[in-house]
């Protein structure tokens, strides 16, 4: 089984006797070292770093307090904002159980397998295909709100494009540009560099970005 499915695995639906000491996680959580905020119910907003996170929760390190069953919104970079409830208290920090749609929790689960991975693909490494110049070519961004952007085009390729924007929509995030489905697989100093959900051949390149 890939990581990736366990990431989703679920547990059986049937109720487990909360315990403050006990293992409530119903996901595999893997270590992930990321700065963040949390604002707890009360509206007070505290800095933390990720210890371990999974598409079902997260341990937070914090030296501020929170109490069990307390909804909490958390912000980590490159995963955006994570709403939860408490589960745990630990001595450094707490636990806190996700409450997001499934495709929250899809899309989380790209979004931790590109971080674990993301080593592995420096900047111009890990490109199944050859980049072409393509810079003052204009594009567009288009979220799944609606919301439209203009961008200009770095350089492009069959599998993806690197494009100038001060946006900086999470990693794992779906998006279109130009015409073409494609996810955010990392930022750089002047954008993001996306891949496409599907490979173009030379034709749909023309097509897409004329």
């Amino acid at each position: 089984m890939s990581l990736q499915s366990q990431l989703l695995k679920r547990e059986p639906l049937f109720a487990v006797p909360m315990r403050v000491n006990g293992d409530l996680r119903r996901h595999r959580r893997v270590p992930m070292e990321l700065e963040g905020r949390f604002m707890r119910s009360n509206r007070d907003e505290h800095g933390c770093h990720l210890k371990d996170i999974s598409v079902g929760g997260a341990c937070v390190v914090s030296e501020h307090s929170v109490e069990i069953g307390e909804r909490i919104v958390a912000y980590f970079s490159d995963l955006g904002g994570l709403e939860g409830v408490v589960t745990r208290v630990l001595p450094d920090g707490f636990a806190f159980q996700f409450k997001i749609s499934d495709h929250k929790r899809e899309k989380l689960s790209s979004q931790i397998m590109w971080l674990l991975n993301r080593a592995d693909f420096p900047d111009d490494a890990g490109r199944a295909h050859e980049r072409l110049g393509a810079t003052g070519r204009k594009t567009t961004l288009r979220f799944d709100d609606g919301m439209m952007i203009d961008v200009e085009l770095l350089d492009l390729s069959s599998s993806g494009a690197s494009v100038r924007t001060p946006a900086r929509p999470t990693i794992g995030e779906e998006l279109v540009i130009g015409k073409v489905r494609s996810v955010v697989r990392r930022h750089h100093k002047d954008g993001i560099g996306v891949q496409f959900i599907t490979v173009l051949d030379p034709s749909a390149m023309r097509a897409n970005f004329p």
